[in-house]
């Protein structure tokens, strides 16, 4: 049976998102919508993952890891990660080639990372919203340095997409494309596999663009709940999604 997924979520720590999204409030909006993997994006940082790793296997939940990242162009990618500290290493490493402009918590939005229990146990000091200094081209063999996978955001939307930026998908190493409706109109997606995903900013977001996941559950986490899920599984799983 197909597994309910949704793969680009936000949290209290991403600046235009909501203080109210806490991992913990994502983590039990998306159990109560029937949501089985769920991965949580904030934009160039990861530092709410280790809060959302206690919290999922508490709701019957296989978490991926990630952050939605800036390229050079201000392109939004989605980079996923089945393990905890692979996704912190490529986090700090985001962080490093961020364009260090200091956020003002007043103007822009806070950026805090909490804890399983909401916490506050830091805030971060550049703005996330800002490029990394890393092109689209670079992303994905980047990321792949980490073990992880990329999938380009909301690639038909007409800010911060391939399409806004570029004019067209460009070929790459690309697990699948994110798109806000399938199949996207007058967009050319080159034969990869197609996702819809939630972009969460606010509890009342999630879970409204979730999408099927052709795994079982003991497939994607064969350790059970709990343990780390099986990337090539994940890969497989997403490489049978439809594609136009």
């Amino acid at each position: 049976m197909p597994l309910l997924a949704d793969l680009h979520n936000h949290s209290c720590l991403s600046p235009c998102g909501s203080l109210d999204l806490s991992p913990r409030r994502l983590v039990e909006i998306a159990a109560a919508r029937g949501i089985r993997v769920l991965a949580l994006t904030d934009h160039n940082s990861g530092l709410n993952c280790p809060a959302f790793a206690k919290l999922c296997p508490r709701k019957g939940i296989i978490p991926l890891y990630g952050l939605e990242a800036t390229t050079s162009e201000e392109i939004h990618v989605l980079c996923l990660f089945t393990g905890l500290e692979a996704c912190l290493d490529f986090s700090a490493y985001a962080y490093s080639i961020l364009v260090p402009f200091p956020n003002d918590p007043e103007k822009t939005g806070d950026q805090v990372y909490v804890d399983e229990e909401d916490n506050i146990e830091g805030e971060l000091e550049y703005y996330l919203i800002n490029p990394l200094d890393l092109s689209v081209d670079a992303i994905g063999p980047r990321t792949a340095e980490y073990g992880g996978i990329v999938i380009p955001a909301h690639v038909d939307r007409p800010a911060f997409s391939m399409y806004s930026q570029l004019g067209a998908v460009v070929p790459g190493p690309w697990a699948a494309l994110e798109c806000t409706r399938i199949p996207p109109a007058g967009l050319d997606t080159l034969g990869c596999p197609l996702t819809t995903s939630s972009d969460a900013h606010y509890p009342e977001h999630v879970g409204r663009r979730p999408f099927e996941l052709d795994a079982a559950a003991e497939e994607l986490q064969p350790g059970g709940p709990g343990t780390e899920a099986d990337m090539e599984a994940l890969k497989q799983a997403l490489s049978r999604r439809p594609a136009f």
